[in-house]
């Protein structure tokens, strides 16, 4: 019969061996984390983790993409949540659980428990993470993802573990020694149009609102980094000149010409100079965007700074 104690195995007191595990934060775009780890080069499975995760401007403000309950062969990993257990978790008379879909049931601890970072809403958060399963089959894997988790506004998240809470246990309870090199103050994007350049944001966020994607604005991958200076079609014109701004980018600003929002043929890409063309009419395609064309016609990527936006 499994044994529920497994599940608290963040609480045990470590022993003097170690073992490395690698945890990564990675951007998934549009203000998601996805929280990683990778315990491969170790002989022993990871038995839990209790990670603290902070982020340096706005909030954490979801968690999501968690494994929940048993692992089992087709659906194996990490999720125990010794935090959360005794709060939502019913055992019942055989030692099993019937239903692990209980609302609230997530890896974040609450915030007022000893020692935990804070709740979701804030900068902060404690996840505890743990896993229970019955013969090798079912062990969760040596690497995978524990959670992504999503932010209201762009910025660094950084991942420690959280000693009070159990750290990272191995399953002979001793004390996993984390590698958080790649899950310290990685960039988490909200939109891949830089919030400094307030008007042009102001206007981007106003394209999507309209359900126009704009990320054309944006630096590389998202955009070319030639766009503001009328690269409008995303593309040279090919052998051999290679011409960042040629006869299609002018296609498209005459395919858009005195369009504006919310004109849902309206290409944002078009709109080179990332402004409209004022009152009263406010065209986002006019003469400012035909006259960044003209003053870059036939640049190739090498005459153009490459930086856009800017």
């Amino acid at each position: 019969m499994r044994k529920m104690i497994l599940a608290l195995v963040v609480s045990l007191i470590a022993s003097p061996a170690w073992a490395t595990v690698n945890i990564t934060v990675t951007d998934l775009g549009d203000g998601v984390a996805e929280i990683s780890y990778d315990a491969t080069s170790e002989t022993q499975l990871v038995r839990a983790f209790a990670l603290d995760i902070t982020v340096d401007a706005g909030n954490i403000v979801e968690v999501n993409d968690f494994k929940t309950g048993v692992s089992v062969a087709d659906d194996d990993g990490f999720g125990i949540f010794p935090a959360n257990f005794s709060r939502y978790i019913t055992v019942n008379a055989q030692g099993d659980v019937d239903n692990w879909g209980v609302a609230g049931y997530t890896p974040v601890a609450d915030e007022a428990d000893p020692g935990a970072a804070g709740g979701l809403g804030g900068p902060a958060i404690t996840i505890e993470m743990g896993s229970l399963y019955d013969g090798d089959a079912n062990k969760p894997p040596k690497s995978g993802v524990l959670c992504t988790l999503k932010v209201d506004t762009s910025c660094n998240m950084s991942v420690t573990t959280n000693a009070m809470r159990g750290n990272i246990v191995l399953e002979d309870a001793a004390e996993a020694t984390p590698d958080l090199t790649a899950a310290t103050n990685v960039p988490i994007v909200l939109d891949c149009f830089p919030a400094a350049l307030a008007q042009q944001y102001t206007d981007f966020l106003a394209y999507k609102a309209a359900g126009l994607n704009a990320d054309c604005w944006c630096a590389p991958p998202k955009g070319t980094g030639y766009q503001c200076d009328g690269d409008a079609d995303g593309k040279d014109s090919g052998i051999p000149f290679k011409y960042q701004v040629f006869s299609g980018d002018l296609a498209l600003i005459v395919a858009n010409w005195r369009k504006k929002l919310p004109d849902p043929t309206l290409n944002p890409c078009a709109d080179v100079d990332h402004k409209d063309s004022g009152v009263p009419f406010k065209y986002r395609v006019f003469s400012g965007d035909l006259a960044v064309i003209v003053a870059n016609w036939r640049k190739t990527a090498a005459a153009l700074p490459g930086n856009c936006p800017r």
